[in-house]
Parts: C-alpha cells; sequence; structure tokens
C-alpha cells in the first residue's frame, strides 16, 4: 500500500474503526465553526500487552492521533503527553506549555493569560512546600507573579525595563528623583493596575461595578468578602496546601493537594481555551478555527506517570461540565485504572463506532474503548491530516484592515476580503516550496577555528583534572578513553567541513555530566579522554590506531587511571579509518564509532567496532523511498507545487569509502533512472565504475549535471560526495548560470550538514536542498525531553566557553559523540560492578546489550550484534525558511517508537 507523505496509516483497524478516524479530523477542524460549539466528552483508549509490546502499542496509537494535527509544524494546537512528562509535577502545567508554543500561524490569538498566572502562583506554592507551615504571602506572590509576566514581554516588560529593571536609580540625588516619580510610573503602578485587572476577571468586578457577578477562580476558591484581592485569596490557598505538599509522598492529604492545584490549573487552562470574546474588534475572534486536543498516555497503575497523567483526567472530567465552548479534545491512551474509571462514574464499555458518533456530541460521559489485540498486529488506517481554515494575515493586521475598511467603500472591503482565505495546494512542496537563500541564517556564520576548539579541548583537559583527582584524593577507579579525531581545523573554509569541533563539545558535555555525578555515585567510573589527531581527512588513522597498540603493550609502569579501556571517534568513514579499525580489532580495544556511516566500516570478523549511527544501507533506502514516493521537484512550465523525481544524478568521490558505498546502495534502491558522475578535483578516480563521466573541475561537473537535468527535468541531484566539493558545484552552478532558472533540488546526506546550517548558500535563491541528520532538531515538537535538555547543555557551553554565533546548534554531530561516549561510559560502569575496568570486560558489557533516553534519541543496541541500533533515529531535514525543518523523522527519536511501525519512507510497505 502507498501511503501519501505526512498521512499516518497506523490507527488500529478495530471494530468500528472507520467511523472514528473518518470523524476525527471533522471534529478537530469542522468545515462549519458552528460545530465547535460543541464539547467532545473524554476518550479513553485501553491498549492490552504488557513490557515492551504494551509501550510500542501505545506510541502507536498516538502516533497515529498526533500525525494528522502537525506538518512540519502544527496544524492545529495540541499536546502530547508523554507518560512521566511531569515527573512529580502537574500535567497540566505541561499541557498548557506545550499548547502556547508553536501556534499555527495566524489562527489563533490565545496567550493563555489565566493558565500562565496560576502555573507560575502554583509553582511558588509547589516551592515552599517544605514542611514549615510558612505563608508565602500576597505581596510576595503578586510581585513574583508580576515578574513572570514581565518576563513574557509586551508592555508590562517595555515599562518594567524603562524604570530600570532589576538595578533602580543609585543613591544620588538624581537617582533619588528617579526613584520618587520614575519608578513608580514605570514599575510600581503598572504592577498595582494589572493585579487590580486581574482581581476583576478572576475573583469580582471592581466594588462600584454593578454586576458584582463572582468570577470563576473566586467560586473555585470561595473567596470571602473583603479578600477580594485575587492575590490574597490566592495566598489563603497557598497557607493551606504549603503544609500538605510538605508531607511524605505517600500521605494521601499530599495527593488531595496536588489533586487541588491540579484542578485550579486545568479549570484555568479551559477557561484560556475558549472562544476569545469579540470585544471591539471581530477579526480576533474569527480565528478560533479547530479544538485543540489533547492526547495523554496513561501507563499502568504503579508504574512511572500513572499517577500524575491520572490526576490530570479527573481534574479535566470535574472541569469539563463548567469549561466553554470549543471544548478541547481529550483522549488518554494507556491503561487507566479501575479506581481511576470509578471516579469517571465506571463508564460501559463502547466500540469505535460507538466512540465516532460521541465526538460529534456535546457533553456526555467518559467514552471507554478496550482495543483488541489482533488489529495491533497488522497495518491500520490513515487517518486523513485535518484541514482547519487558515488565513494570509495576523490578526492585528486584520484588525486594521477592518478598521480601515469601516471608513472606506464596501467595494474596496470585498476585494480585500476575497484575498484572505488561501486556497489549498494540489501537489504542495515537502516541507515548503521556498529555497536555501530564504532560510532564518541569512548571512554566512563567522566561525572562530582556533578558539572554538581549544575551548573544547581546554573544556576536556578540565574535565580530566576533576577524574584524575577522584582517583587520587578518593581512590576511586577512573580510566582513560582515546577520542581519534582528524586534524585540527586552523581555517574556516576547513572548519566548514570538518565535524571535529562539535564532536568534542559533545565529548566534554557527556564527560561533565559523567564527573558531576561520580562525585556522588561509587557506582560510577570517571574516564579521562585523550584526544588524538590522525592527519588531515584520517589520513594516519592507521598509523595512529598502531602507535596506540604498542603503548598498551609495551610493559612501561603507568598510573592506573591512565589505562585505556576504549576508543572513541572515527566520524568519517574512508578506507584509512578502515584500517585503523582492523588494527584496533586485532588488539581487542573497544571501539565506538560517531557518524561514520559505510557498512564496509564493519567487517564480519571485527567484534570490538560498534557503530552508533544508522548504516549507508538503512539511509539509502529511506532516502529513495523518500525522492521517489514523496513531492519533492518543483514543477515546471508555471506550475506551483512539487512532482516527484523520476531520476537521480548521482556524484560521487569513486575513491571515497562513505561516497562510494552510499552511491552503490541508492542506485541499488532508487527505483527510478540513475546517472553517476564520478567527480575527483585531485584527479583520484580508483574504483570508478566502468562507462561513467569523470570530472576534475566543478565547472566541467555543471555542466555535465545541467544536461542530465534538462534531459528528464523530474530529476533530483543526490549527492553522495563531500562538503567540501559541493560547495565548488554550487558556486560553479551559480556562476555558469545556465541551470538553475528552475529550482535544483539536492539530496544528500549527513555530510552536507556542515555547511548547510551556516549560511552558506544564502544567496542560492534556486537551491532545495534536503539532507540527512542523526538528530531531530530541538525546534521540531517531536524532539524528546531528553534531546532538549541536551541542546540547553550544549547552548549553556558554548555561550560561556566561545564567543560568536554557532553554526551547528541544530546540527547532530554533538549529539552523536555526546550518546556514543555516554554507551562507552555505560559499559565502563558494568565492568566496574565486577571489580573489573579493562577492555576484555568492556566487550563483554557492550555485548550483553544496552538501552537508555539520549540525546539522539532512545538507543537500544541489541545483545550478541555489534551493529548500529535497529531504532537508531535518522532525520530528514530540509532547509528553507524556518531553518532546518525535519520533513522524516524515522527510528526511536523518543523512547516506544519502532521503525518497522512508521511506515514509508522510515520502513517499506513491501507494495511500489
Amino acid at each position: 500500500m502507498t501511503v501519501p507523505f505526512g498521512v499516518p496509516a497506523h490507527f488500529p483497524d478495530d471494530t468500528g474503526a472507520d467511523t472514528f478516524v473518518a470523524q476525527f479530523p471533522t471534529v478537530v477542524a469542522p468545515a462549519d465553526r458552528e460545530y465547535l460549539s460543541t464539547k467532545p466528552p473524554l476518550f479513553l483508549l485501553r491498549v492490552p500487552g504488557s513490557g515492551d509490546e504494551y509501550e510500542r502499542r501505545v506510541r502507536r496509537v498516538v502516533e497515529a492521533l498526533r500525525q494528522p494535527l502537525d506538518d512540519m509544524g502544527k496544524l492545529v494546537p495540541h499536546a502530547v503527553l508523554e507518560a512521566g512528562a511531569a515527573d512529580t509535577g502537574l500535567l497540566a502545567a505541561v499541557a498548557g506549555e506545550r499548547l502556547g508554543y508553536g501556534i499555527p500561524r495566524h489562527m489563533i490569538p490565545d496567550r493563555l493569560p489565566h493558565f500562565s498566572l496560576l502555573r507560575d502562583v502554583i509553582a511558588e506554592v509547589m516551592a515552599h512546600g517544605t514542611g514549615t507551615g510558612a505563608a508565602i504571602g500576597a505581596k510576595a506572590l503578586r510581585d513574583k507573579a508580576y515578574a513572570q509576566r514581565v518576563q513574557r514581554g509586551g508592555l508590562p516588560a517595555v515599562l518594567w525595563k524603562l524604570g530600570g529593571g532589576e538595578n533602580p536609580p543609585g543613591d544620588s540625588f538624581y537617582g533619588w528623583l528617579l526613584g520618587l516619580l520614575w519608578v513608580p510610573l514605570t514599575q510600581t503602578f503598572p504592577r498595582w493596575w494589572w493585579a487590580l485587572r486581574k482581581t476583576r476577571q478572576l475573583v469580582r468586578p471592581m466594588r462600584l461595578s454593578p454586576f458584582r457577578r463572582e468570577r470563576w477562580l473566586g467560586a473555585e476558591l470561595n473567596a470571602e468578602r473583603g479578600k477580594e484581592n485575587l492575590f490574597r485569596v490566592l495566598d489563603d490557598m497557598a497557607r493551606r496546601q504549603v503544609v500538605r505538599l510538605a508531607l511524605d509522598a505517600s500521605h494521601p492529604q499530599r495527593e488531595e493537594s496536588l489533586q487541588r492545584l491540579e484542578d485550579l490549573l486545568v479549570r484555568a487552562l479551559l477557561e484560556d481555551l475558549r472562544v476569545p470574546s469579540p470585544g471591539r474588534l471581530l477579526p480576533r475572534r474569527r480565528r478560533r478555527t479547530a479544538r485543540p486536543v489533547l492526547v495523554v498516555e496513561v501507563p499502568p497503575e504503579g508504574t512511572a506517570g500513572a499517577v500524575q497523567a491520572e490526576r490530570m483526567l479527573r481534574a479535566f472530567h470535574r472541569a469539563h461540565a463548567a469549561a466553554q465552548p470549543p471544548g478541547p479534545l481529550v483522549i488518554a491512551v494507556g491503561r487507566p485504572s479501575d479506581t481511576l474509571l470509578a471516579e469517571l462514574g465506571n463508564p460501559e464499555e463502547s466500540n469505535f463506532t460507538q466512540a465516532g458518533l460521541q465526538l460529534t456530541q456535546k457533553d456526555g460521559r467518559p467514552v471507554l474503548v478496550t482495543l483488541r489485540e489482533e488489529p495491533l498486529t497488522r497495518h491500520g488506517l490513515p487517518i486523513l491530516r485535518v484541514n482547519p481554515k487558515t488565513f494570509n494575515t495576523s490578526w492585528q493586521t486584520t484588525t486594521s484592515l477592518v478598521t480601515a475598511g469601516a471608513v472606506a467603500s464596501a467595494a474596496v472591503l470585498g476585494v480585500w476580503a476575497a484575498g484572505v482565505i488561501r486556497g489549498p495546494q494540489a501537489h504542495p512542496c515537502v516541507g515548503g516550496d521556498d529555497s536555501v537563500a530564504a532560510s532564518a541564517q541569512a548571512e554566512p556564520v563567522s566561525v572562530r577555528p582556533k578558539e572554538w576548539y581549544d575551548a573544547a579541548a581546554d573544556a576536556i583537559r578540565k574535565e580530566n583534572k576533576r577524574a584524575e583527582a577522584l582517583a587520587v584524593d578518593a581512590g576511586r577507579t577512573v580510566r582513560t578513553v582515546v577520542a581519534f579525531e582528524s586534524n585540527r581545523p586552523t581555517t574556516e573554509i576547513n572548519t566548514r567541513f570538518d565535524g571535529s569541533i562539535p564532536e568534542l563539545r559533545g565529548i566534554a558535555l557527556w564527560q561533565r555530566q559523567l564527573n558531576d555525578e561520580a562525585i556522588s555515585d561509587d557506582t560510577r567510573v570517571p574516564l579521562r579522554v585523550e584526544v588524538r589527531t590522525t592527519g588531515k581527512d584520517f589520513q594516519d588513522a592507521e598509523q595512529e590506531a598502531r602507535k596506540l597498540v604498542a603503548e598498551q603493550g609495551d610493559g612501561r609502569p603507568r598510573k592506573p587511571y591512565e589505562q585505556v579501556i576504549g576508543v572513541l571517534g572515527y566520524s568519517q568513514s574512508r578506507d584509512e579509518t578502515r584500517a585503523a579499525l582492523k588494527v584496533l580489532g586485532a588488539a581487542g580495544i573497544p571501539t565506538l564509532g560517531t557518524t561514520a556511516t559505510a557498512d564496509e566500516m564493519l567487517d564480519g570478523d571485527n567484534q570490538s567496532y560498534w557503530p552508533f549511527a544508522p548504516a549507508n544501507s538503512t539511509e539509502s533506502r529511506i532516502e529513495a523511498d523518500f525522492a521517489s514516493r514523496f513531492d519533492i521537484v518543483a514543477r515546471r512550465n508555471g506550475q506551483a507545487g512539487c512532482t516527484t523525481a523520476e531520476q537521480a544524478v548521482i556524484v560521487q568521490s569513486p575513491a571515497d569509502l562513505y561516497s562510494r558505498s552510499l552511491t552503490e546502495k541508492f542506485s541499488h534502491d532508487f527505483p527510478g533512472r540513475s546517472q553517476v558522475i564520478n567527480f575527483a578535483q585531485n584527479g583520484d578516480f580508483r574504483r570508478a565504475p566502468a562507462g561513467t563521466p569523470r570530472v576534475t573541475s566543478a565547472h566541467d561537473l555543471a555542466g555535465t549535471v545541467c544536461r542530465a537535468l534538462k534531459a528528464q527535468p523530474r530529476s533530483i541531484v543526490f549527492w553522495s560526495a563531500r562538503a567540501r566539493d559541493f560547495i565548488a558545484f554550487i558556486n560553479a552552478l551559480n556562476t555558469q548560470g545556465t541551470c538553475i532558472e528552475d529550482d535544483l533540488t539536492v539530496l544528500g546526506g549527513n555530510e552536507l550538514t556542515m555547511v548547510a546550517q551556516t549560511g552558506s548558500f544564502s544567496d542560492k535563491r534556486w537551491l532545495r536542498l534536503y539532507y540527512s541528520s542523526h538528530r531531530i532538531p530541538v525546534t521540531d515538537r517531536r524532539a524528546s525531553d531528553k534531546t532538549r535538555q541536551f541542546v540547553d547543555a550544549y547552548d549553556r557551553f558554548v555561550r560561556t566557553t566561545t564567543q560568536g554565533a554557532d553554526p551547528w546548534r541544530q546540527d547532530g554531530h554533538a549529539a552523536v559523540a555526546y550518546d556514543a561516549f555516554h554507551v562507552l561510559s555505560r559499559a565502563a560502569d558494568v565492568t566496574y560492578r565486577d571489580k573489573h575496568a579493562d577492555r576484555r570486560s568492556m566487550l563483554t558489557a557492550l555485548s550483553s546489550g544496552m538501552t537508555f533516553d539520549g540525546a539522539t534519541g532512545y538507543i537500544a543496541y541489541q545483545a550478541g550484534a555489534n551493529t548500529a541500533p535497529p531504532d537508531k533515529t535518522f532525520v530528514l531535514l530540509r532547509q528553507g525558511a524556518k531553518g532546518a525543518v525535519s520533513v522524516v523523522a524515522c527510528g526511536a527519536y523518543r523512547q516506544g517508537l519502532a521503525t518497522q511501525e512508521q511506515g514509508p519512507p522510515c520502513a517499506a510497505d513491501g507494495n511500489r
């Protein structure tokens, strides 16, 4: 079965599922917005199974519900709440935060003001749950909440900054005068007015108002007369909850307190998600074109995250009756407990036919559907992507135009209104139809090779000293890992083509985390890192490997922490690095690869090399399927949109192992016509296929490629050569100018990330670029919490150790090195439990299998198989107006995902 790009095909084909699948997109984004006045009931999808099989099934259902809501960005406001997302906190806080960002462009002006205020106050209450019972204080609550409001920007932030921010005027007469007049005007008065306005919105109107109807928060907290100030009411609540929050985690009153706080936060969220009041300017209300969606994972009772998930569902059920339209669609997937079901009124079992009908009903009791085992073992049903009404202009612009139109003629208004709604495009380009020139990186990033390399190397040396101190002062077991890199980059150009700087940053980050944890955890083995260079393009890799083997067997006395138990690195697949691996394998030295991807790097008799990134065979299969199935080639003759590729013009460097390997496999996997062109600026055409063109200049390559594209316009250029050659080719095309009247689509490997994200093509308006990566961008809503944590740590490291803009924030090299070092570290920890920390025991530990949640996704090495993890993350990115945007995400980029369940192009369906 051929599945269109972006359309999921994995919702279980259970009894009546076609009804549910058909109604789902309609209830989320109905064609007639009158249907948004309904409030669907809570849906509970109970999933059978246990262990890893159960987790995979839950993720399958969750992904099937999420994918129709997302097309490289949110189509409608939605949030997926994974098991354990809130840890020990409130899941409603996570839900609101995820709904609040990535809002579909020009759709809904949701700012979630009530939710944001309550979230900040409740966070303050929970932070003070220390058991002292001390009141937080109304004034302190107000000041903390207003400080958070200032951080969210807008007029309060501007006024606060004008008043001096956190640094009020000094002690001079001039400062005293400013403090007397200016600070009250810009800080004190705005804060007082903000608090008064929030009191009117949430508790009660002002005393002189003729309509003294109680507001929702006043009703929830039973606000008394004389305490109508919002923050006095909240302080009363805080006095009670702080004492309970300090109780033991198993105490029922502590959970009762958390439930109370969750109830308040969920109610605030529902109040913010209602149709915005039209006020004076109606266009603001027009933007509500879809209902929000929450998909909640519910782990089995007693497992991590179950309490948090059920607490939120309980709160939603309690607040549902008071919620205003459009009620959010909340679907819980997993294993709700009997206790929760009893509190929800023990809903009767339904099938998907009945559940599909309930989707369009107003209110109603919760709906419970138990999935059967058999449908979960086969291919499922596609859920069509939601299609909400979108607008070309923001609501602010629309408001201005409507105001102007009140004075202008009705005819002018009619002409304007006719162009507001954007019609659908028949064949949209995957990831957008803009070029690389539209990228957010408008100018090439200026790199600082020596400064940046030295900063990363210095960080590693600093961590080495910490590890040595643990060995000497605390008697800890400490060992050494050797990181083999190419030569230190010395010029700006070389730096753009070399991944050593981000790779060293990733190594330094894991080493720092390891040392931090080892201080208090005696089961961790701190590791030193010796960074060794192997010449330009790893040309001395074999020689340096032999040198390391000789050093380890020369019998010279060494300190225990100088014992080498593993090797990390070899980021490129070359004949030289493969030869080095054979040397290390013969000596039994465990080696973890980073971004080297050629299958040929792993010889059958080398049991000590453990690749980390997906192999070329995996990459070529996914990329070939992607190019032949999905619309990525710009249409000609003035037609909008894109089409699929019928021909691939493959550019390879035949003497390069990586390039030769990827070309061979892509040519085999691509169903259309393939044409190979050999490009070697050094004239090395060893192993070039007979009868294929051989060119040594970028100018000749541009001409050869252009002729192939003119003969078959529905072609892509598949780039398997190195990044340096790609720069030369693109510049030659631009200079020649005979082949760029129509947009050119290039599909390449991870090699191109080093230049694509540095702004090197900021003026190439004719280039559409797709390339692979081994980490999902943090801007993608699918990125896991571990990925986001890593990027935050990486940002801090770069910010505190270097100057200048970082070109590799979304590149995967640092994350791959971080996780690969994590693998070696975990193996060292295992060997320590057996009181050994040597190379042989390291190989035994690696062979036993390993799983953890890392920066690049969920890592799961199979026991006894030294191959890359079978579900290792593989991402295809498109470089465009939004920077690097993931158009394909395969593998376990989050825990619980499996490639074989993700459909084309991740997993082949067998029907071409």
